[in-house]
């Protein structure tokens, strides 16, 4: 507010060229998705003959609609049994004391420091050994053991944060430790789950290397394997192109903006009655 006109000026036209520089891409690919004439990525800047073919062309030749399918099968699994098993995780990190307790975080820890390329062949070895290559649920299971470490950290704040007092309190009133935990510990911990479940999909719906390692069979790939097969197979197609990731982007926009309307809305459900 003490700022002078001139920097308050130089202050906004920075941020609009920041934002502008940010967004462009997202305005390239959606002006270059509805483009009938998309021929190189000039024709897209300002685009003429809008039409819905090129998202046709991708849902139908290119078979994205069995690869979002899949995709979502497995990012929704992911979410599920990672955010669930986390919680449990970093319920006990957080309330109980035990041995080794310390041990375990500084182990979940370097769990999640190990770069993902690092473990590509001895994961590939497992799953051949467990007869789950190919499959969505042997993908399931690596995306849930990659998603806990982030996930039990992430929890276990919240879960700290917590009183200890509001639980007594249920325990005055008579709740056992379920009801407790169904009807005092969860609601207050609602952010940090929407967070984790937030980074949970973008992780499993984004995830490339895995999938392209352990699937092979065009009936059970996911978007990232669909997007490399249809773009090596349609490098002149813009519109299709700029189509297909315009659908592969859509449920992480949609994710992200849903969270973040839950984390300020979360922050004291459930404290007062």
């Amino acid at each position: 507010m003490n700022r002078s006109p001139a920097a308050r000026l130089g202050l906004g036209v920075a941020a609009t060229v920041l934002v502008a520089f940010t967004l462009f891409p997202v305005y390239f690919m959606l002006t270059t998705a509805f483009n009938a004439r998309a021929t190189s990525g000039t024709d897209s800047l300002l685009p003429s003959n809008l039409t819905l073919d090129n998202f046709g062309r991708a849902l139908g030749e290119g078979k994205f609609t069995d690869f979002m399918v899949n995709s979502a099968i497995v990012t929704v699994a992911t979410v599920l049994f990672a955010c669930s098993i986390a919680l449990l995780g970093a319920v006990a990190m957080a309330r109980f004391h035990f041995r080794f307790r310390t041990t375990m975080l500084v182990l979940i820890l370097v769990v999640q420091m190990l770069p993902a390329e690092a473990l590509v062949i001895p994961l590939f070895l497992q799953m051949k050994d467990l007869r789950m290559l190919n499959s969505l649920a042997g993908l399931v299971l690596v995306y849930v053991a990659f998603s806990l470490p982030f996930a039990i950290w992430n929890l276990r704040g919240f879960v700290a944060a917590v009183p200890r007092e509001l639980e007594e309190a249920a325990y005055l009133d008579g709740c056992g430790w379920w009801q407790m935990f169904r009807y005092v510990l969860l609601p207050l911990v609602v952010p940090g789950l929407v967070a984790t479940s937030a980074f949970s999909f973008v992780m499993a719906w984004e995830e490339f290397t895995f999938a392209r390692t352990f699937l092979t069979n065009e009936d059970r790939m996911t978007v990232g394997i669909g997007l490399q097969r249809f773009f090596g197979q349609n490098t002149d197609d813009w519109g299709g192109l700029m189509a297909a990731s315009t659908l592969v982007t859509l449920p992480v926009m949609i994710v992200f903006v849903l969270a973040q309307r839950r984390l300020g809305s979360g922050l004291v459900q459930g404290a007062v009655k």
